[in-house]
């Protein structure tokens, strides 16, 4: 048996919907973000889970509250999976972070790897913050199943390192719905990627709603 990572992004925010800048800042989910998780945990409940991590926010621990009920485990819960911290951008639309801090945004929007957004996280921060985490669950877990609940741009970037993709190109290459599953299988030649942005746990009338 090898050890398989299954990374789920948090249910549906208000600024999942709108598109706002949203790292350390610590919304609750919607209604539908909250129907959500309980439609992943529904589907993955039967998965034998050799442990689950999570982000220490709000979005995180609402979205894998459901399934750690299903299954009676208890979360981990990890700084390192916290979002990009988008500094003075927090909170705000691209609009007016294009208009307000034009020159960072410009650098941040061409090389994301090393410009912040101002005051800010780089992606290479994120990456070794979440790296750590990754590591640890490596360390204690050499086989089975292992969830990760995080945010959108961390599990973007944890991808990237885990597949050698250049961080840079993490909005670029990888697309991240809300509550979409990703899947990284460890083998012989190192990790797989077996799934990305699955959301075919929804039930119907969640399926292609607005937002990212």
């Amino acid at each position: 048996m090898t050890l398989t990572l299954y990374f789920l992004r948090h249910g549906e925010t208000p600024h999942s919907q709108t598109g706002g800048y949203c790292g350390s800042t610590d919304p609750e989910l919607t209604a539908a973000g909250a129907e959500m998780a309980e439609a992943f945990a529904q589907q993955y409940k039967t998965v034998d889970w050799a442990a689950i991590f999570a982000s220490p926010m709000r979005r995180t621990r609402a979205t894998v509250k459901p399934i750690c009920q299903a299954v009676a485990m208890e979360a981990e819960f990890r700084d390192g999976l916290r979002e990009m911290d988008f500094g003075k951008w927090e909170d705000r639309m691209p609009e007016y972070v294009e208009a307000h801090y034009g020159t960072d945004h410009l650098n941040w929007v061409t090389e994301p790897a090393w410009n912040p957004p101002t005051g800010g996280e780089t992606a290479v921060q994120v990456a070794s913050r979440a790296a750590l985490v990754i590591a640890e669950i490596e360390d204690r877990h050499t086989e089975g199943n292992v969830l990760i609940v995080s945010h959108k741009t961390t599990i973007r970037i944890i991808l990237c390192n885990l597949l050698g993709i250049d961080l840079g190109r993490y909005r670029d290459r990888i697309a991240m719905p809300v509550a979409s599953v990703s899947v990284i299988q460890f083998g012989r030649l190192g990790p797989m990627l077996k799934r990305l942005g699955d959301c075919s746990h929804f039930p119907e009338h969640l399926q292609n709603r607005p937002g990212t």
